[in-house]
């Protein structure tokens, strides 16, 4: 039909032709959700014996070394592929240098031993920082007049990842923001024979103001503490960029973004120049104001869960750490 013969109002092209039903929309999406792509952040903890509810992170909660194998068999159950630990170590063992961190075993030592123990199908991930393990909450070693010290930090992390590779862990990962420590991490792991374990890096981690939550649940401190001299401006883009090179260059086998919604664009830049899997960290805070919503009826949850999280695989992340990881297994994928 010519142009001039096309009835006003019936257009050639009727895009919504592919959305006449979900067996349809689902067939032609560009862009899909798996379990296999959600990482499942775990709280180990040494302080209490039983399961502790975070109040800041609604269905969240702290899970004592004797139930961790029964939490880890779950999450195998439930059909995710992989978790994340992160220690809630006892107050009396915090020091200024965290040298805890590397105690072979330590809570997170024994917490990769129990899980690889436990479920042995489930990939593990240990985050890689001194904030749970010292004093005053810092991801890093101080100086006498407060400064964050790169460099004998990095060679705590070193020691750190090294007690968690002859734990049994399959990735570790970095989320300090210290200049140098995934080169530095790497050579040491290959130095002890752990060629085969890889190296998550924090690469794009924001100063933001979404992770108070998440500080409540491992103890670390106040949730204002300034980390702004080692985490990302939350105002730069090309800082970021420059971080998941070097990391990527150092040696860094995924690269990730932190937080995750406010930094889909940071993603996208990311997936542009690397060729990495990049993971994005659906953090804390942004968890709490969803479950806030929900709690107020304000949002339907599973709707909201779903667009959010298909939201960050569409900016590029192949995997995304999530606390609502079990939840998303349970209800969106039946």
């Amino acid at each position: 039909m010519s142009e001039k013969n096309t009835p006003i109002g019936h257009p050639m092209q009727r895009l919504r032709r592919l959305r006449q039903s979900e067996a349809l929309r689902s067939m032609v999406a560009d862009t899909v959700l798996n379990k296999s792509d959600l990482i499942c952040p775990v709280f180990v903890t040494e302080i209490n014996t039983e399961r502790t509810p975070i109040a800041s992170l609604p269905g969240v909660e702290r899970i004592p070394l004797a139930e961790l194998a029964a939490e880890a068999k779950r999450i195998q159950e439930l059909g995710l592929k992989s978790v994340l630990l992160f220690p809630v170590v006892d107050a009396a063992k915090k020091t200024t240098d965290g040298r805890e961190a590397f105690n072979p075993n330590g809570i997170l030592q024994q917490a990769i031993r129990t899980v690889r123990a436990a479920a042995p199908e489930l990939i593990v991930f240990a985050d890689v920082a001194l904030d749970p393990f010292t004093s005053h909450g810092h991801d890093g070693v101080l100086s006498t007049d407060g400064q964050i010290l790169n460099d004998p930090t990095v060679a705590a992390l070193m020691k750190m990842s090294v007690t968690l590779a002859e734990a049994g862990v399959h990735f570790v990962a970095p989320s300090d923001m210290m200049d140098g420590r995934i080169a530095a991490i790497r050579e040491q792991l290959d130095k002890s024979h752990f060629e085969n374990v890889g190296i998550l890096a924090y690469s794009a981690k924001y100063a933001s103001a979404f992770y108070g939550p998440f500080r409540e649940a491992v103890g670390s401190g106040a949730r204002g503490l300034d980390k702004k001299t080692y985490q990302l401006n939350y105002a730069n883009v090309r800082e970021a960029l420059l971080e998941a090179q070097y990391d990527e260059d150092e040696g860094a086998d995924m690269l990730m973004v932190k937080p995750g919604l406010c930094y889909l664009d940071i993603l996208c830049r990311i997936r542009q120049q690397s060729h990495k899997p990049l993971v994005m960290y659906h953090v804390s805070g942004e968890y709490a104001m969803l479950k806030a919503a929900v709690e107020k009826d304000w949002l339907d949850e599973k709707p909201a869960v779903y667009e959010t999280l298909l939201s960050m695989k569409r900016a590029g992340a192949d995997l995304i750490v999530t606390y609502y990881a079990q939840w998303a297994a349970a209800h969106l994928f039946l």
